[in-house]
């Protein structure tokens, strides 16, 4: 097959306990954001708006929905031609059956896969971040440094600095030192899990990884600091913009109102060339009663409002009747919310109702999680 110069490999097999039972049935980058969106959308769409052809998708936890919403990369424009989104699910080899046992044995037991493609540099992603990136920036930075390894980084607040895994840095950018969720951190600069390798490199430190047993094997605690330990190129690629791990109910929820608060990350076409590209379901239009008031939302098609929507992502086909009052929250899917009831400050999973007259933490600002019928 013909050289391709970058393929991406998505790390989507992530289970994302802490969403609780948002994540029962899905993997977490199959969860629902933005009133439209899942959130593998992100990554998915940044590799088509930057340019890379090939996608080899990575699932594990729950991966029936996930595998079905990806099918062959429509979406994203990924079936074309010369180009793919590819599902790589364990499987069965020679050598036996193996669950992916981290981030790095899941690109190691893909190797078959990227030699097919035969790329000069591989891109790694994580799947369920928040964020909108042009790929084709990074590996520019990546070559005119003449990089094995570039390391996407985020500057954080220095007091949240050791929630991350911190990049050190000289004043070139290059990085002499890795610290995983250091107490005193000597830089602010956190890895957003964001990897371009030179293919060569990443090949041989996979392969000489996996000849170490240990349970995991993973990018961040042994793959990068063995490449640091062996004086490899390895530099930190510095971005600006909008960036957010959802892997908290609370996070989630402010990611979404985020897109009420702000426009930091971008949803309205304001950036005409790089949108994000998602599922269509065909509903009809949406529907906004002459005694419904609707103020500071995001309502998607198919929605039917006879009631008050007050600062909330309201996801499609839901119905809010009249009386009720849906304030500060976020709406999936086809989510009932009855006569006079009272949403607030929740997050209501996907087809769930609040019956008439409910009264659902009102008052309250602790984010709610309501996933069955009330």
């Amino acid at each position: 097959m013909a050289k391709n110069e970058i393929i991406a490999m998505l790390l989507a097999g992530g289970k994302g306990s802490r969403l609780e039972s948002l994540t029962k049935k899905v993997a977490k980058p199959a969860v629902y954001f933005g009133g439209k969106y899942r959130i593998i959308d992100f990554a998915l769409s940044n590799c088509t708006n930057s340019g890379i052809n090939v996608v080899g998708v990575m699932t594990q936890y729950e991966s029936i929905q996930i595998n079905e919403y990806i099918g062959a990369g429509t979406k994203w424009g990924f079936d074309g031609n010369n180009s793919a989104a590819v599902l790589l699910s364990p499987r069965q080899k020679e050598s036996g059956f193996n669950w992916y046992n981290g981030t790095a044995d899941a690109i190691y037991e893909n190797i078959d896969f990227m030699d097919k493609y035969n790329p000069e540099y591989v891109l790694i992603l994580s799947a369920d971040h928040i964020y909108k990136m042009n790929y084709k920036k990074m590996l520019d930075f990546h070559k005119e440094n003449n990089a094995d390894l570039t390391i996407a980084v985020l500057e954080v607040p220095w007091d949240e600095a050791p929630r991350f895994g911190i990049m050190n840095t000289n004043p070139d950018g290059s990085v002499y030192e890795f610290e995983e969720k250091p107490k005193n951190p000597k830089s602010n600069l956190a890895s957003m899990g964001i990897y371009i390798f030179s293919y060569d490199k990443l090949k041989k430190y996979l392969i000489e990884d996996e000849k170490v047993k240990r349970d995991e094997h993973d990018f961040g605690k042994d793959i990068i600091p063995a490449m640091i330990r062996d004086n490899c190129r390895l530099f930190a690629y510095k971005f600006k913009g909008y960036w957010k791990d959802v892997g908290t109910v609370q996070s989630l929820w402010q990611a979404n109102m985020d897109l009420i608060e702000s426009n930091d990350l971008d949803l309205y076409g304001i950036e005409h060339d790089w949108k994000v590209y998602s599922e269509d379901t065909h509903s009809g239009p949406q529907f906004i009663s002459k005694e419904a008031s609707v103020v500071n939302s995001m309502i998607n098609q198919g929605c039917k409002i006879e009631g008050d929507v007050k600062h909330s992502v309201i996801f499609g086909d839901v119905k809010i009747a009249k009386g009720a009052i849906v304030k500060d929250s976020v709406l999936l899917p086809g989510v009932v919310v009855g006569e006079n009831a009272i949403v607030d400050h929740v997050i209501v999973n996907n087809n769930v109702t609040i019956s008439a007259n409910s009264r659902v933490n009102e008052g309250n600002e602790t984010i709610a999680l309501i996933s069955e019928d009330l």
